[in-house]
């Protein structure tokens, strides 16, 4: 019957969706994304580039270069011009330099630890003529300063 063939044809497609929105999600860790898409706990390879807008996602167990520990948006005013490196220097420490120690644990934590003190803070920040545009999202992670890639979450619960 015709709309048998019609129901089959609906099921399929519908079966093909799925089985394409399981392996994105499953696979998340391992695409290649927006930099803007990173969320706190997320584990990448910090890029070279100076301008970045994709990186490369890693499941935290396996070798990666950085972790996300802050996501937010900045509050200044969409009249507000590009900021100047003192002040966003001012609100990375402020802001991110908290949610980093909170991240690792607290100063003790990271006062008893030889690989916690190798630990740095990066962070990526709308372009000028983005924030132009209103674009106000900071984000914040942590990296090793020599380089050595991490292999697990630096999280303290984890």
């Amino acid at each position: 019957m015709p709309w048998e063939a019609g129901l089959r044809g609906i099921v399929i497609r519908l079966a093909i969706i799925g089985v394409i929105a399981l392996g994105a999600f499953l696979l998340r860790d391992r695409l290649t994304g927006g930099a803007g898409s990173l969320a706190v706990g997320d584990c990448f390879d910090v890029p070279t580039t100076e301008t970045v807008e994709e990186v490369q996602h890693h499941p935290c167990n396996e070798a990666h270069g950085a972790e996300v520990v802050f996501v937010g948006d900045h509050p200044a005013a969409d009249d507000t011009p590009p900021l100047s490196d003192s002040d966003l220097e001012a609100f990375v420490t402020n802001t991110c330099g908290g949610a980093w120690i909170a991240y690792l644990g607290g100063i003790g934590a990271i006062e008893s630890s030889a690989e916690l003190q190798n630990l740095d803070l990066g962070v990526f920040y709308p372009l000028d003529e983005d924030w132009n545009k209103g674009e106000r999202k900071i984000t914040c992670y942590l990296y090793p300063i020599n380089g050595t890639p991490l292999t697990r979450s630096m999280k303290a619960a984890s």
